[in-house]
């Protein structure tokens, strides 16, 4: 494994685990197998409905002594219908008990825009909140590193501008940015506006995301090939021997990116931690840099919230 330096002075592995979609014995399996093929970052979120399970599985590895606390660098995200300072901290604490940790290594606000809960746990029934205010709600973030429940923090599915906010206003300033990034969405610009500003930037999605494109009724905006069907990418494999999986994960990887791949077939998962042992070339990286779609090229847009695009705070460029 290698990993990226934080500026808070932790060691976040450059390839972790994903968990969006995963629930229940599934997740239980492929976490237990993912942690035996190595990985040590895992990601998850309140959103995702899915930390009781994480917790359950690392409490049985740690008190076990098949790993230390020390070892793992845990992430999950305050969700959008708690992105609200008052409503943070007790979330945080409910995350943490449903963990069983005591702290968790990574703590990011899932997204820049606020919803209020509707009666069921529907995100087509949440109601968006207007006023959002990222800087009371960063200043809470502040305080659970303070206190010692977060490590680290940081955000999720922010544009360029909402990042800049909170760095003008912050005293401790974020240590990573996760968002949507794969050889169709690369974001070069903002790739480059986070490394400057001292940001580790993580990359979702970075497969492709098919299930949940098919689940949320997402595609491209461009008529693309699945990733790993790409005629480019399938002929560097073949060229280095590796899966097409492999070559996009380390794609991204070299550009110091790092990903959280989410597979629940113990042999992909198994393989996609194993791209340390290749090296793309120069050619290779151009032909895949080319590849790149922009916002044509863009999975999630986060429309299973209702109207979501006329929140002010909407992240991404409208879709025509």
């Amino acid at each position: 494994m290698k990993y990226l330096k934080l500026r808070s002075g932790g060691n976040m592995p450059m390839v972790g685990y994903g968990t969006w979609q995963a629930v229940d014995d599934v997740l239980e399996s492929a976490l237990n197998e993912a942690l035996k093929s190595g990985y040590r970052h895992i990601d998850t979120a309140t959103a995702y409905h899915n930390e009781h399970v994480i917790g359950k599985v690392l409490n049985e590895w740690i008190t076990s002594g098949k790993v230390t606390r020390d070892e793992l660098f845990i992430v999950t995200k305050l969700p959008p219908y708690k992105n609200r300072p008052e409503d943070l901290e007790e979330c945080l604490k409910k995350s943490l008990d449903d963990l069983q940790l005591d702290y968790v290594d990574m703590y990011l606000i899932h997204t820049p825009f606020s919803v209020f809960a509707g009666k069921t746990s529907a995100l087509s029934e949440m109601k968006m909140d207007l006023s959002t205010d990222h800087l009371a709600i960063w200043e809470m973030m502040e305080k659970q590193v303070a206190c010692g429940r977060a490590k680290a923090i940081g955000l999720s599915n922010f544009n360029v501008k909402q990042i800049q906010r909170v760095l003008d206003n912050c005293k401790i300033k974020p240590d990573n940015l996760q968002v949507e990034n794969h050889l169709y969405l690369q974001q070069p610009e903002l790739v480059e506006f986070c490394k400057s500003n001292g940001i580790v930037v993580t990359a979702y999605s970075c497969l492709g995301a098919k299930g949940g494109r098919e689940v949320m009724g997402l595609n491209w905006t461009k008529d693309l090939p699945e990733m790993m069907e790409n005629d480019v990418v399938l002929k560097i494999a073949e060229k280095h021997g590796k899966t097409a999986a492999q070559v996009l994960l380390r794609f991204i990887v070299q550009k110091g990116i790092v990903v959280i791949p989410k597979s629940t077939n113990p042999e992909r998962l198994a393989l996609n931690i194993q791209i340390f042992d290749f090296e793309l070339d120069e050619q290779d990286m151009e032909a895949l840099i080319a590849q790149d779609a922009g916002e044509g090229g863009r999975i999630i847009w986060l429309l299973f919230f209702t109207g979501i695009m006329d929140h002010p705070e909407y992240p991404f460029e409208k879709i025509a």
